[in-house]
């Protein structure tokens, strides 16, 4: 017979069947005899002197999929208002699954590592390379490499930025592609930029820093497919392109593919600055928040095309249509995104009574969606 139970979580009645907690019988709730422990005969229920907000969601994961066996259990989801660890001590509490408090604390983006050196190679000096490159706390030496490494980063930043200035703007590297010469002559005339000098000085410690660090990975495959090591890759391939263009190729043709070509992987260098991630763990933490709030991202893009597209369209018909050049619903799009972004630029606005009117609106309606998505990406980055 399938008896009623009460679960009595520090003041907090849950009420449940039976056959609802002998799904997971290697549970401390879904074993009779271990739950026995905490029978109060006089009440006539389980008495738990525990947590109860973690207990809503473990009591939930008990409830949720009526189909899951202690084969094929559920999916444990933690309240949003419980921290990570004060749940995880609750789940071992209640002797949940490995499997599934792994699944749980994956999705947090919480990590049970205890030992930061677990996964290091068994070898040396392999060892002592990895220590020295990927734990910067681990010695005095490794603080100075990884030091010098954002050094280094920033500097090739900032030659990228101070490359494209009035007065540094004039590029000898562009000289060289773009005329005929021996190779020995081509890369003379490309070193006459100094700050290219300055760029082979950064990217021949990048490649020394990617290499070794190669040589040293425990797991050479987990390296490859690590994306903070995809971007140094991808940070140091415009570079190997300028190169090969100008000790390879005869003449490079202004206006050409090749050389537009050129120009655009130049961009790739702007990467750079994600190196930093590596080394500083909040940025590591802030994408893991913004990959997590995806689902945000996607809904704020739908309501403010839905919102351009409405309000864009009531704007076009209720302002004369030469007054400020908003000859069609599309060209009204701009004023409406910096109006809904509150970002006002200014360069076109609205005469008449009833285009202000509309524009009040907009950027009301602005306020209230871009403050959406806020909650959702502040809970993810916590």
């Amino acid at each position: 017979e399938d008896r009623h139970l009460r679960l009595n979580v520090s003041g907090m009645i849950f009420e449940t069947w039976e056959s609802t907690l002998n799904r997971y019988p290697n549970t401390l709730l879904g074993d009779p005899v271990r739950r026995e422990t905490f029978y109060c005969p006089d009440r006539d229920e389980y008495f738990f002197d525990r947590h109860r907000p973690s207990f809503e969601g473990i009591f939930l994961f008990y409830q949720r999929d009526k189909k899951a066996t202690a084969d094929k259990p559920g999916k444990m989801e933690k309240p949003l208002s419980v921290p990570v660890d004060i749940f995880y001590a609750e789940m071992k509490f209640f002797d949940i699954d490995e499997a599934v408090i792994k699944q749980c604390l994956e999705e947090e983006w919480y990590s049970l590592e205890e030992d930061p050196y677990a996964e290091l190679p068994t070898r040396e000096p392999q060892r002592s390379i990895w220590l020295l490159f990927d734990y910067p706390e681990s010695s005095l030496w490794a603080k100075i490499i990884a030091v010098f490494s954002v050094s280094m980063i920033f500097l090739s930043i900032a030659v990228f930025c101070v490359g494209t200035m009035p007065g540094f703007d004039v590029d000898p590297l562009d000289s060289a592609m773009f005329s005929n010469g021996t190779m020995l002559d081509k890369l003379d005339r490309a070193y006459e930029d100094h700050l290219f000098g300055v760029e082979t000085a950064c990217i021949i410690w990048f490649c020394f820093e990617l290499a070794i660090r190669f040589y040293a990975s425990p797991n050479k495959c987990s390296f490859m497919k690590d994306i903070m090591n995809i971007f140094d890759i991808v940070a140091i391939v415009p570079f190997f392109v300028d190169f090969f263009m100008i000790v390879g190729v005869s003449k490079l043709e202004k206006g050409s593919s090749t050389s537009v070509f050129v120009r655009v992987l130049r961009l790739f260098r702007i990467f750079r600055i994600l190196k930093l991630s590596r080394h500083v763990k909040g940025l590591q933490v802030l994408g893991k928040a913004l990959f997590e709030s995806i689902g945000s991202f996607i809904l704020l893009s739908f309501f403010l095309c839905v919102s351009m597209t409405l309000f864009g369209s009531v704007l076009y018909f209720a302002e004369p249509n030469d007054s400020n050049g908003w000859n069609s619903i599309p060209g009204t799009f701009w004023y409406i995104i910096v109006t809904m972004t509150t970002v006002g630029y200014g360069d076109v606005y609205p005469s008449s009574l009833g285009g202000k009117l509309i524009g009040g609106v907009t950027v009301v309606c602005g306020i209230m969606t871009l403050s959406m998505p806020s909650p959702a990406i502040v809970t993810n980055f916590n």
